[in-house]
């Protein structure tokens, strides 16, 4: 970051390679683009579901007048994307690769000698971006805000976080706040949707096969523990998230011809299966606990 702020470009120290030397495999690995880049807003108004923000940002940029940001809100609601988006539309390709520089705030290295040890700024007129931002502790964050106010001149700051309520008011006072909205069920299906057309892929609603969750569910009223062991084993040998089966397997609960004490006591289960799975559990250990007490809870009919 220093070195940045000093006038040094981002790619100033990468060797430049011959693309003749590089041959077709380099140009083939270099069409392998993740999803989340190859289709990252490419321009402020491709930014879904936050209106106010996208309105805002593009006069700013219109009338060349951007001020330090701070973004707020839950994440992968596109905050960094839409920063990024603001900058490419500022810069051009080019020169976004000179006059942007992105950091995570929680990097040590950003929070205590990048900041307290920052050098004189050059122009021409740069934006750097610090994720994360609530991650700093008060003490780097009011060596930002010194930092923010000695080089206002030739440097725009777009402080990202998810808590703004773990940003010192001096660092609040001196951005203009944008939240964002948590992206609503339709817009995310629209968009994957959308990807998924472009890339020419098949897709089904259920990740799980329906009839799947249906025999499954039918082991558990009717069958007998060693068809349920065989019934789940082959579910998980699939390659199945245990996670996308939980989920349907309680829609599909919700529906049964259950009492709401069998009911909350298959998703009381449902719950503590949920939080081993995200501790690392045995996806099969998980589901066939979870399974048994579906089973035990019908035998009570």
């Amino acid at each position: 970051m220093q070195a940045f702020l000093k006038g040094a470009t981002v790619q100033a120290t990468r060797p430049q390679k011959d693309k003749a030397a590089a041959g077709p495999s380099t140009e083939k690995k270099a069409k392998a683009i993740p999803w989340v880049e190859k289709y990252r807003p490419k321009c402020v108004d491709d930014v879904a579901f936050q209106e106010e923000v996208v309105a805002v940002l593009k006069k700013s940029l219109e009338g060349a007048d951007l001020p330090n940001l701070l973004f707020y809100g839950p994440p992968g609601t596109g905050k960094t994307s839409t920063i990024l988006a603001a900058a490419r539309e500022l810069y051009g390709p080019e020169l976004y690769r000179q006059r942007v520089l992105e950091l995570n705030a929680s990097d040590e290295r950003v929070r205590t000698d990048s900041i307290t040890c920052i050098g004189k700024l050059c122009p021409p007129f740069k934006i750097i971006i610090l994720d994360e931002a609530d991650s700093m502790t008060a003490p780097a964050q009011a060596a930002l805000r010194r930092t923010m106010e000695k080089e206002s001149r030739t440097t725009r700051f777009c402080l990202i976080c998810n808590y703004i309520s773990r940003i010192i008011e001096p660092l609040t006072s001196r951005c203009s706040k944008f939240r964002f909205k948590p992206l609503a069920n339709q817009i995310q299906e629209e968009r994957l949707l959308e990807i998924c057309k472009k890339e020419n892929l098949k897709y089904t609603k259920e990740v799980v096969p329906v009839k799947m969750i249906d025999n499954l569910l039918q082991i558990c009223f009717r069958g007998t523990f060693e068809k349920l062991e065989v019934a789940v084993k082959d579910i998980v040998d699939e390659g199945y998230s245990a996670t996308q089966i939980l989920s349907q397997l309680h829609d599909s609960i919700i529906e049964q011809d259950l009492n709401d004490k069998q009911k909350s006591a298959i998703t009381e289960k449902m719950a503590v299966v949920s939080k081993c799975l995200s501790d690392g559990a045995d996806e099969y250990l998980q589901m066939l606990s979870l399974c048994s007490v579906i089973m035990q809870q019908a035998s009570e009919n």
